[in-house]
């Protein structure tokens, strides 16, 4: 089993590095591409010092099983071609490909079985925000057809890369110290403050991260279901959080959907507001499930149910979900 990540130099990229040690990924050889900017960097994976090697267009990939792609979407575009003209497959963490009709968008908690119809041997890696919040409502979809969402993310500076998660430890001491702030990764500075605009602004007046969650969130469930999304970044460092309010076709109990989640994939239940029990972004870092907590009836309706949820966007949200795909697939034995 030989094994590729492309982008390996990149919060996820790294992310990917630990993911598959620490799941003890089953593969005899593991090959680092990136660009000319990281090409020759080193890094240690099971012991052994890994040098990236330079993307390009050649036959690099002609042994590679299974190639794990996290460098933007226009980098995934680029060399889809090169990486599954030989049979491997390509799990996409870009937005490359995520709607397109011969690409399956996959979450395995949700969708699993989705990854073996895959024509262009591409399978995509839905958005982070979009991943932590089917994984959470799967088991709820599972008791009754969720019709509509309403969602808020809180999404920490991990969502815009490493240099982000940087820049606001930065953005606090230039602060602290009376300093002018730096301000480049995001529109305006993040220490101390929180923006209402993840990505850019779409004809409709939702951004694209928040039209991602509508239209992702129905090719993974299968689902007509209508989600309405305001995606706001915080000062938060790593795990994003989001506050959800969900209408079901009949209405459920709070015991239904604690029950629910406590038995589902990938989601544990933290929700006890008796001790101020919940989930918060701060002490699940680096964790891999999705945690829940103040699970409510909506007061507004009926057939409501909110709910608020944290999960790690570089984990779940990006590299453990891509594992997991590959994980599944080699389970089945559905790998060349």
């Amino acid at each position: 089993m030989k094994v590729a990540i492309v982008g390996a130099s990149g919060a996820v990229g790294q992310e990917f590095l630990r993911v598959l040690e620490e799941r003890n990924f089953p593969l005899d050889e593991l090959v680092l591409f990136g660009s000319t900017r990281s090409a020759g960097s080193k890094y240690k994976f099971r012991g052994k010092e890994i040098e990236v090697k330079l993307l390009q267009h050649n036959d690099d990939f002609k042994d590679i099983d299974i190639a794990f792609t996290s460098a933007g979407a226009g980098t995934s575009k680029e060399f889809a071609e090169d990486i599954t003209r030989y049979g491997a497959v390509m799990i996409d963490n870009s937005s490359a490909f995520r709607m397109d009709k011969d690409v399956p968008l996959v979450v395995p908690e949700c969708n699993a079985a989705d990854a073996l119809e895959r024509p262009r041997g591409i399978i995509a890696n839905p958005n982070c925000t979009t991943i932590m919040m089917v994984t959470a409502l799967q088991p709820i979809e599972n008791l009754s057809h969720i019709k509509r969402i309403h969602v808020a993310s809180y999404q920490a500076a991990s969502g815009a890369g490493a240099a982000a998660m940087a820049e606001l430890e930065q953005q606090y001491r230039e602060v602290l110290e009376g300093k002018p702030v730096t301000v480049k990764k995001f529109a305006y500075q993040l220490a101390y403050n929180v923006i209402p605009q993840i990505d850019v602004f779409q004809d409709n007046g939702y951004t694209k991260e928040e039209m991602k969650m509508f239209n992702e969130t129905q090719k993974i469930m299968h689902s007509d279901v209508q989600c309405s999304a305001m995606c706001v970044r915080v000062p938060a460092l790593r795990s994003h959080s989001e506050a959800i309010w969900l209408e079901t076709e009949r209405p459920l109990t709070v015991e239904e959907v604690r029950e629910a989640i406590t038995h589902g994939e990938g989601v544990q239940l933290m929700d006890d507001p008796s001790t101020q029990t919940y989930p918060m972004p701060l002490f699940l870092a680096g964790k891999d499930d999705v945690y829940v907590g103040r699970i409510r009836k909506d007061l507004a309706n009926e057939n409501g149910m909110t709910l608020w949820l944290v999960g790690d966007q570089i984990k779940k949200g990006a590299a453990l979900n891509a594992v997991q795909i590959a994980e599944y697939l080699i389970k089945v034995g559905n790998v060349k």
